[in-house]
């Protein structure tokens, strides 16, 4: 009997060991599993947009490309006026000064200060891709603008055709620009979408169609007006016969412009751009400025706060959309005068 009693003491020892023993791990096996998940959602791609929040005011950072950049800092002021129809959302505006470790280091600022949306005009596309891609991965809501950045699951943007813009000029000075005549190139940041795309465009659309032409200077001016005068100095003495400035936006055109506007030489001279600045309008009017295409700051402005509305209050998850690329030429640029006017640009 006692030697019965004591096998039964004894198994239900085991089994009270055995099931002390595998508690713990079941235990500690779970505590990696959740690490796991949160290590790979700090480290998974941003694949969906984030999700709206009900707020009675909203918090939306604008971080510009370059204020001192005349189109820039037409759209920043255009967006801050914007802005203040929208009694639920509360803007601040930051300045990127043109310098890709700046914009970035505003975006990180931004994400860590919780903004509820971020717009982003990229000084460098590829540079910024990153950060913005950092944005959502905070579940914020990202919109690129003025240029886009495309194939990022979940972001948004609004901007125009920059092929397009192009191509207007392009088309007008295939009948304008005389035959073997010399050209100079003043193109924007390398690697940005709107730089590459606009001198893509005039290759394909004009180059290579009036192969009579010769390009007798090309630099990246990055849309800079100053660097532009400087590198048209240098042509203008490095070359007896310049023909046309082929801008890839209004500010270099503008600062081309200055560097010969006392020289007759250069009285015929034809200049594009695009932007439709107020400074290019007035050009245009003067008959010194050959044409641009108007990439109006106003409707970046409406459709931007538009959109960021929609998803902050959850209307959509994603918008994608462009303004059109109208022609500015001596034939109608009054039109477009009185709007800046209207407008209080002018």
């Amino acid at each position: 009997m006692k030697k019965c009693l004591a096998t039964i003491l004894a198994g239900i020892l085991v089994l009270a060991l055995v099931a002390g023993c595998s508690s713990t791990p079941q235990s500690s096996s779970k505590e990696p599993a959740k690490e796991s998940q949160a290590s790979q959602a700090s480290q998974a791609p941003a694949s969906q947009a984030p999700a709206a929040q009900a707020k009675d005011t909203y918090r939306v950072a604008y971080i510009a490309r370059a204020q001192a950049d005349s189109f820039a800092a037409w759209l920043a002021n255009a967006i801050r006026d914007e802005a203040a129809k929208y009694d639920n959302i509360k803007l601040d505006v930051f300045d990127g000064e043109a310098n890709d470790e700046k914009e970035n280091s505003l975006i990180e600022n931004a994400i860590t200060n919780k903004y509820d949306l971020i717009i982003v005009q990229p000084n460098n596309g590829e540079a910024q891709r990153p950060y913005v891609e950092k944005i959502l991965q905070a579940g914020i809501f990202a919109i690129t603008t003025n240029a886009r950045i495309d194939n990022i699951p979940g972001s948004s943007s609004v901007d125009a055709n920059p092929y397009e813009q192009a191509a207007v000029n392009a088309r007008l000075a295939l009948e304008q620009i005389p035959q073997n005549a010399k050209v100079v190139v003043l193109n924007g940041p390398s690697g940005n979408f709107h730089a590459d795309a606009r001198r893509e465009s005039w290759q394909k659309e004009f180059f290579d169609k009036r192969p009579d032409v010769t390009i007798v200077g090309e630099q990246i001016a990055n849309w800079n007006k100053d660097e532009a005068m400087k590198y048209m100095e240098d042509w203008v003495q490095s070359n007896d016969q310049i023909d046309a400035v082929i801008s890839m936006n209004d500010n270099m055109a503008a600062g081309a412009l200055e560097v010969v506007k006392d020289n007759p030489k250069f009285d015929n001279l034809l200049v594009y751009g695009v932007d439709g600045t107020a400074e290019a309008l007035l050009l245009i009017k003067e008959g010194r400025m050959t044409a641009t295409c108007m990439q109006s700051a106003y409707d970046l402005a409406t459709l931007l706060l538009d959109t960021a509305n929609k998803l902050l209050t959850g209307q959509e998850k994603e918008i994608n959309v462009d303004i059109d690329n109208p022609l500015i030429t001596k034939d109608n640029v009054d039109q477009y005068i009185e709007i800046l006017k209207k407008a209080g640009a002018l």
